[in-house]
């Protein structure tokens, strides 16, 4: 297979599709403003290409912040795209979609994966979706769109998970995710008064979560939402740590961006040296494919801001541009399997 990469900091959706011939399956990154116009202009270029869109920032070498991104895949791919409605709501009422969807290309999953965007609602909707997939062992990667919106085979939906199934006809597919903070203490955290709907946490260890996130790390309030970014939450899952970013403070709470419930378990995390991480990540991904076609991936919003004001953006991208073709997406939260996480990498390598 192979992948392609255009970009239009315009956005001129032609523009950003020159050279593309014969797409078997097509991802759009657009903005707020052109989104729709976007969709609709994709499908008149390729009729009936299997497609998934978002608003977001594309990447390739290096980051399209405005504009339209066109990330395809030709020569070897088969995909079939569609929506799982209602995520706010009742997204399980639509989940033998994905079941017809991976009867219909013959998934397994050795050669496939689960691509989504999402606009909202995420935990359940993975904890959704994965519970068909894991049936297959079909591994999921995917991420957060903005506004709420996201496409589907030329349509616009709100309230809704686009995904798509990639079947890769020449080889071997396996998903990853890189993770750049480590427990900072393995001092338990307790939450309680959660607000599931608004992302908050009102309190760790039955005190103010504002009062006890500042004086771990003796940081005035002002400096909290700027101090996620070294220091965030992690909510333990198994042996496994899933990030939480701090959204804001509202009152003694904290408002983050992902759910955490009453009785989970949190520690405090701190940033490592993240360069040695993405090399560890490139490392071992290299270590396991001796040949590789693509690479996509989803970045966090938040390392995205981390890497840019460290200068560092272009570098990491240099550093995964080695692996071979690799394009992306920068997101609001990023999907892992049945992990809705922050702060971390997901990515997919096609051999």
């Amino acid at each position: 297979m192979k992948q392609f990469f255009g970009r239009s900091q315009r956005g001129n959706l032609a523009e950003a599709a020159r050279g593309l011939s014969n797409p078997e399956f097509i991802m759009l990154i657009s903005n707020t403003n052109q989104f729709e116009q976007h969709v609709a202009e994709l499908e008149k270029l390729f009729p009936k290409v299997p497609s998934i869109g978002c608003i977001g920032m594309g990447y390739d070498t290096r980051v399209t912040e405005e504009g339209v991104s066109i990330i395809a895949h030709t020569d070897g791919v088969e995909a079939v795209t569609n929506v799982l409605e209602q995520v706010s709501v009742m997204p399980v009422k639509y989940i033998q979609r994905i079941e017809q969807d991976m009867h219909k290309i013959k998934a397994s999953g050795d050669n496939t994966i689960c691509i989504d965007f999402c606009s909202g609602n995420d935990a359940c909707v993975l904890t959704t979706a994965y519970s068909m997939l894991k049936k297959k062992n079909i591994s999921l990667v995917g991420g957060t769109g903005d506004a709420g919106k996201v496409s589907a085979n030329g349509k616009v939906y709100n309230d809704a998970a686009a995904y798509a199934l990639v079947k890769n006809k020449n080889g071997r597919v396996r998903a990853y995710k890189e993770n750049i903070y480590r427990p900072m203490n393995m001092n338990k955290l307790i939450a309680s008064e959660t607000d599931r709907s608004n992302y908050l946490v009102g309190k760790l260890n039955g005190r103010p979560a504002k009062q006890v996130y500042q004086e771990v790390l003796n940081i005035q309030e002002s400096d909290i939402t700027e101090q996620t970014f070294k220091n965030p939450l992690g909510k333990l899952s198994g042996k496994d740590v899933c990030i939480v970013s701090i959204k804001a403070v509202e009152g003694g709470a904290l408002t983050c961006y992902r759910q955490v419930n009453d009785s989970d378990v949190l520690i405090l995390l701190e940033l490592q040296d993240y360069r040695r991480v993405v090399e560890g990540t490139i490392q071992k991904i290299h270590q396991d494919f001796q040949r590789i076609s693509a690479v996509f991936s989803v970045n966090c919003l938040f390392r995205y801001l981390l890497f840019s004001q460290n200068n560092e953006m272009n570098n990491y991208l240099d550093a995964m541009g080695r692996l071979g073709s690799h394009a992306g997406l920068v997101g609001y939260g990023e999907h892992y399997n049945s992990q809705f996480v922050n702060q971390s990498m997901t990515c997919v390598v096609f051999e």
